[in-house]
Order: C-alpha cells, then structure tokens, then sequence
C-alpha cells in the first residue's frame, strides 16, 4: 500500500482514523484517573503519554478537543491540578479498553467498569488499584496544538509506586513482570517482553556492524 496525502484525506473516515492511529506503532496503555472537586471519580484510557524530561520530572498526554463532547477528565484536571496515570497490565486489557465510552458525568467510570479507585498518601486523584505501576502527577502547564485543537498537558511527577522487583539496581524497569498492555490503533492490545538491553550509545562504542 502506497498513499499520498490526497488518497489519506479521500478514505473512509474510519479506514482513515484506523490506518492514522495505528502507524505510529504500539503505545503505551494507561489510565488516567480524576477526581472532580465535588468528589465525583473518573478514569479514561489513553495511549498518548509520553516523557517530557527527567529533571524535573515530566510527563505529557493529549487530550481530544474540548467543546461539545465532554472531556471529564481535562475538567476535572483544570479544576484541580491533580490526576494519576496507571499503567494498564494485560489482565483488565478489556475494562481499561471500556473506559472509552462516554458515559454521564454522575458515572464514575471505575464503578462502571469493574476497577478499583485507590488513593495513596493524601493524593487527591484517584490511582487504579489493579495497576501496579502508578504515578501521581501536578499539572504544570497545558499547550494548545492549533492544528487540529488538541490539548498537550504537561504534568510533575509527585507520586511514584513501581514494584521493588520490577527495578534493577541502575534504575531501569522490567516492565515485562507486571505484564504492561500496548495498544495499536484505538482498540487492539499487546502484551510486551524485553528483546535487548544495550548500553548507552557513544561514537567511540558504535559496533562494526560490517558496513
């Protein structure tokens, strides 16, 4: 399959939606938990966290447009500056995948699907109990992408839980052992498992690769 520009913008909407969202590869899982200032709970799946940078320590996701479609958990986010990302282990692949649907703002999405809200050391938002890599984070900044109306948010991390086990002693994760989810596209899920770990990359250490 060969597609220019004009032959994305003339497919079918959803072959398009699934071709555009599935070329970027496998992503993380993750849910996003909130809580409004009125106490209501709420928990979303994304796959577009990414690092942003290690001192201090920072990560971002995209949120969809705002507007006529509620976005409960960019609400609750800018109401209180606080939300939890929770990776999503293999095994609740199908309740994490069913957080997607828009259901009433009065609906806490962890009741409804089956997951355990879990709050951790005076942390206002929520953490997914059934994960168990959780990070608490402050939001710090948010950034327009004109483009397409997009939101990036950029949040601090204040809260930490990684098991003891699934980190080596220089700090790297084994996210194999607590069998983390990708996700391909909008709705297909895989599982992952280390293939290499290599050193980091200097001139001076490049392999002759025989070229």
């Amino acid at each position: 399959m060969h597609l220019t520009k004009s032959d994305i913008e003339n497919l079918e909407r959803k072959k398009r939606l699934n071709i555009i969202n599935s070329v970027s590869g496998i992503k993380p899982a993750n849910l996003i938990g909130t809580k409004s200032k009125e106490g209501q709970s709420n928990v979303a799946i994304f796959s577009s966290v990414i690092h942003l940078g290690s001192d201090p320590a920072l990560l971002g996701f995209i949120t969809r447009p705002t507007g006529e479609v509620p976005r409960h958990t960019y609400e609750n986010i800018k109401e209180t500056g606080f939300y939890s990302i929770n990776h999503v282990p293999t095994t609740i692949a199908d309740k994490a995948h069913f957080t997607s649907a828009k259901v009433d703002r009065q609906v806490s999405e962890f009741e409804r699907c089956g997951l355990t809200e879990e709050y951790l050391n005076d942390f206002h938002a929520p953490f997914v109990q059934e994960s168990s890599l959780k990070i608490g984070l402050s939001l710090k900044e948010e950034l327009p992408i004109k483009i397409n109306g997009t939101i990036m948010i950029i949040g601090q991390i204040e809260e930490l839980i990684i098991p003891d086990e699934a980190v080596d002693d220089k700090g790297y994760i084994d996210l194999s052992l607590y069998n983390t989810a990708g996700i391909s596209g909008l709705n297909t899920y895989y599982s992952l498992h280390p293939v290499a770990s290599f050193p980091y990359a200097r001139p001076n250490k490049i392999p002759d690769f025989g070229t």
